[in-house]
């Protein structure tokens, strides 16, 4: 024998209160203990969402996610909610000892379940086709800034270059706090060509809320333009396409500039680092690339003899595999010296830093940075007694050894 409709629905009003009853007692409870339930509820929300777009496109992404975000709410909260309330609704009582009449077919229902599913992907179709339309887009403004960014296992390169694509300037590190990254400006269009020699790599940054492969043979290019807003900001980028045993090194930083301070930026490095395929030879040595750290006052510049009489000892020093080959060097104190340095890692920048106790101590020389295949010597000033680092300014995290001057 069934129930009655009205105990039927008495029961399900207490049990709709038990619930909300529950909900208010535990959150009540994390009150109690100085937990902050808003705040937990905003961070849940949030996590839900991309990161808030610095970009113009990746706005337009992020308001695709949202739409399709709020699509998948509504669905869920329809399905999940007939569900729960058809297991209430129809949940078996005491002196329920037969089965209740059995539908099998309704037209309405198929037909509901056919076309709203339809309708929904169309719309998801056109939206989604928009965005794209909308973010491949790409501008032929003059007033575009160019740049080429160069992926190579495991290094990214930036080359800046004018409206006819000639190179203007090359930075060879990847980072703002090593004194480079990508420089952009703020507010103005910026075309991006991704090239990579090696494998296949991709570039990605967060907060650009886009994500794109670095196919050998192949030059993908696509447009952002990062808000006015965030001038002076720096956004942190990385391969996003596992390369090799280097990969979690691959990281590269973009800075946001007035676009004043960017065009007055540019100029400065254009003229005082030509580009390397510009960059006469040094003596005895291969073709200086531009973005090579500059000698610190009192050291003698690479490539050039040290003052104070004969050359000191020569160190050999070589790179592979994003590491020195030797971990532990020996110099005397009171006298210049020379390392040959040969980096062996075909395309990717290295150098030689030598800092004073930890590799994070005060720098007493820098060495111009080259990529490989290629060798250069560089001429060392004296060194007093004591305990120094050598480091590569492009990878300092994974290219570190000791020198002792004694």
């Amino acid at each position: 024998m069934s129930s009655s409709p009205r105990s039927s629905a008495s029961r399900t009003a207490i049990f709709a209160l038990g619930v909300g009853a529950a909900i208010i007692v535990v959150s009540l409870v994390l009150l109690a203990f100085g937990v902050n339930v808003l705040k937990i509820g905003d961070t849940f929300v949030t996590g839900l969402f991309p990161p808030i777009a610095v970009t113009t496109e990746g706005a337009e992404i992020r308001d695709l996610y949202t739409v399709i975000f709020l699509i998948a709410v509504a669905i869920f909260l329809v399905v999940e909610g007939l569900i729960v309330w058809t297991v209430i609704r129809y949940r078996r009582k005491p002196g329920d000892d037969t089965l209740p009449p059995q539908i099998h077919g309704n037209n309405i229902a198929e037909f509901v379940w056919t076309v709203v599913p339809t309708l929904i992907v169309i719309f998801m179709f056109i939206v989604s086709w928009q965005t794209l339309n909308a973010v491949d887009t790409n501008a032929s403004d003059a007033q575009t800034t160019k740049i080429r960014a160069v992926a190579g296992q495991f290094q990214w390169q930036f080359d800046y270059l004018d409206q006819n694509d000639k190179l203007l300037y090359t930075e060879l590190l990847p980072m703002v706090s090593q004194g480079g990254g990508m420089m952009v400006p703020a507010g103005r269009t910026v075309q991006l060509s991704l090239v990579s020699h090696d494998v296949i790599h991709a570039f990605y940054v967060p907060q650009f809320l886009f994500k794109r492969d670095v196919v050998p043979g192949r030059t993908n290019q696509f447009d952002f333009t990062v808000d006015a807003a965030d001038a002076g900001q720096t956004f942190r980028g990385q391969c996003a396409e596992l390369c090799g045993t280097g990969h979690s090194i691959m990281l590269f930083e973009v800075k946001a500039l007035a676009p004043q301070e960017f065009d007055t930026w540019l100029a400065g490095k254009a003229a005082s680092s030509p580009p390397a395929s510009q960059a006469p030879a040094p003596s005895g040595g291969s073709p200086a690339p531009s973005g090579g750290s500059p000698a610190p006052s009192g050291a003698a510049p690479s490539g050039a003899a040290p003052s104070g009489g004969a050359a000191g000892p020569t160190l050999n020093l070589a790179a592979s595999n994003i590491q020195y080959t030797v971990k532990t060097l020996t110099a005397p104190a009171g006298a210049p010296l020379k390392i040959d340095f040969d980096n062996q890692d075909a395309g990717v920048p290295h150098n030689v830093t030598i800092h004073k106790g930890s590799p994070t101590g005060e720098q007493v020389f820098a060495g111009d940075i080259f990529p490989g295949v290629a060798k250069k010597t560089y001429n060392v000033p004296a060194l007093t007694a004591g305990t120094y680092s050598y480091v590569c300014a492009v990878h300092p995290t994974t290219m570190i050894g000791t020198l002792t001057v004694q």
